[in-house]
């Protein structure tokens, strides 16, 4: 049995797990990352690495990184929430551990997880979305990872919806992921709450404030009925359905998984959005409808896709 270790590295965590080669994690490590010093981030994750490899025969290291990943699949040359810029972290991490490594964007990691042992198996054209605070991607076609010519492709959360509408961290302004996830959810809410108190009475109650108002306040009050919880996430599946009827126009796949943080909320909007994609869909009527499914292996999905894609290095 072919073991290999997965690194998830996040702007404030890092997952580190042992492998199988029928995705199971035998065993976890959890760090926080160093996210304004790239030599300690490296330090750490050959720390997590050095650890689990004391314990298990392992073969190489597979590293999923949020932020642009080169198409050698060794340097990231920009991370938005942490302090990569032309970082050679593959060539850093192989030193320090000894092992062959291997570096991919996070969401690509995920994609492949889900693609190989998750809601994607049984399907060949496989298109992720992940919704958390912004929306990120990645898609199998073929039973191969598109990366793009540069390594950066499946940026879904950044096609342009709406021309100068909301600022986005990118730079750039009115990016699908200001309409379609975590965050947006929590600008819908507020607007709401503010506007008509009397539509957010459980909100209210539950964030105390709408000034602090998170993702879970947002949940509980749509579960208890709170009219601007529930039409913050109506917008959600209305905006999620047609970005992913555009993407079927470009990519035409099978299958898209939804992942992401936003997604534990599903029973709230998948249902909405199966049925506002299929209205919203070029072709309607004459083109098979690509199924739409919740993720199956939760945040474990970059960790072990990370995995998966060093043993198939």
């Amino acid at each position: 049995m072919a073991l290999t270790i997965g690194v998830d590295v996040g702007g404030t965590k890092i997952a580190s797990g042992v492998v199988d080669d029928d995705g199971r994690i035998l065993e976890r490590s959890l760090r926080h990352t160093p996210a304004d010093n790239p030599e300690k981030v490296a330090v750490t994750i050959a720390d997590a690495v050095s650890e689990l490899a004391g314990r298990h025969e392992v073969e190489a290291v597979g590293v999923g990184a949020a932020g642009f990943v080169d198409e050698t699949r060794s340097n990231v040359r920009f991370a938005p929430n942490l302090a990569w810029r032309e970082e050679p972290l593959q060539k850093k991490v192989s030193e320090l551990v000894g092992l062959p490594v291997v570096v991919e964007n996070d969401a690509n990691a995920m994609a492949w997880g889900e693609y190989r042992f998750g809601a994607g198996r049984g399907e060949t054209h496989v298109v992720c979305v992940t919704v958390g605070t912004g929306i990120g991607g990645g898609a199998v076609f073929g039973g191969e990872l598109y990366r793009g010519r540069w390594g950066m492709g499946a940026e879904w959360g950044h096609m342009q919806v709406i021309p100068d509408g909301r600022p986005c961290g990118c730079g750039h302004r009115g990016c699908w992921e200001k309409y379609a996830s975590g965050s947006s959810l929590l600008i819908d809410a507020r607007a709401s709450a503010e506007a008509d108190p009397s539509s957010a009475v459980h909100l209210l109650e539950l964030a105390g404030s709408v000034d602090v108002l998170r993702g879970e306040h947002v949940t509980e009050a749509a579960r208890k009925g709170d009219r601007a919880a529930l039409d913050a996430f109506d917008s959600l599946a209305e905006w999620l359905a047609q970005g992913l009827a555009d993407l079927a126009a470009i990519l035409d796949p099978g299958r898209y998984i939804i992942g992401g943080g936003v997604s534990a909320a599903a029973d709230l909007f998948m249902d909405k959005v199966r049925v506002a994609y299929a209205e919203r869909l070029t072709g309607r009527g004459h083109r098979p409808l690509a199924e739409i499914r919740v993720a199956e292996l939760g945040p474990s999905a970059g960790l072990v896709g990370a995995a998966d894609l060093a043993r198939q290095r």
